[in-house]
């Protein structure tokens, strides 16, 4: 796939308030400091589209960016950043888990995780909400420049030996790398094969 253009639609904090179109949505989420933006601007090829920040956890939004004018990008906040207060913490927990179940238009969720950590709790008990929920998502392994290649794939091998250990099977796995363009183009022939899945019409 080839991206022509991407540009920023909207922010909300509630889901119900996100674009009506019909359109296929990707949401990205992480934990803070994952390289979610990083990921999402290296996809597009339009620097500075997702914000990035040398401050963990500022996003506190649902963004919407539209690509090709066809189909949406969805930032969404990062969560587990210990240092915000339990009110803030709430509140993106309610935000994101709002957005997830609720977001009919939402094909497919990319959970991002460094591939430079061995798997932490949170990672693991997140994503098996998502999968006791029923919700379509992808891993995708981030800065895997940061390692050498084969310390890198091992430490992805590790990490999904582990969750072979309680899962029957694997969702999609990527391995990427926003600074060398490592993945990009396996990610966005995924995104081209979903958007051809029909969508049924948002009541």
């Amino acid at each position: 796939m080839i991206i022509n253009n991407a540009r920023f639609i909207i922010s909300n904090t509630d889901y119900r308030k996100c674009p009506q179109e019909v359109r296929h949505e990707y949401a990205f989420i992480g934990r803070s400091n994952v390289g979610k933006s990083s990921l999402i601007n290296m996809l597009t090829g339009v620097k500075g589209l997702a914000k990035t920040s040398a401050t963990p956890g500022k996003t506190m939004l649902i963004n919407h960016f539209l690509v090709n004018n066809q189909w949406y990008i969805v930032d969404l906040p990062g969560y587990g950043f210990a240092q915000r207060s339990k009110a803030d913490r709430d509140r993106l927990e309610k935000i994101i888990k709002s957005y997830i179940l609720g977001r009919e238009q939402m094909t497919n969720l990319f959970v991002l995780i460094d591939s430079r950590h061995k798997p932490l709790k949170i990672d693991l008990e997140f994503m098996e909400w998502l999968g006791v929920s029923g919700i379509p998502f992808s891993i995708v392994f981030t800065k895997m420049d940061k390692q050498s290649a084969t310390a890198g794939e091992s430490k992805t091998n590790d990490y999904l030996a582990t969750l072979l250990e309680t899962w029957e099977e694997l969702p999609p796995i990527f391995r990427t790398s926003s600074e060398k363009g490592f993945g990009k183009d396996e990610i966005l022939n995924y995104i081209e094969e979903m958007n051809k899945l029909p969508l049924l019409a948002v009541e």
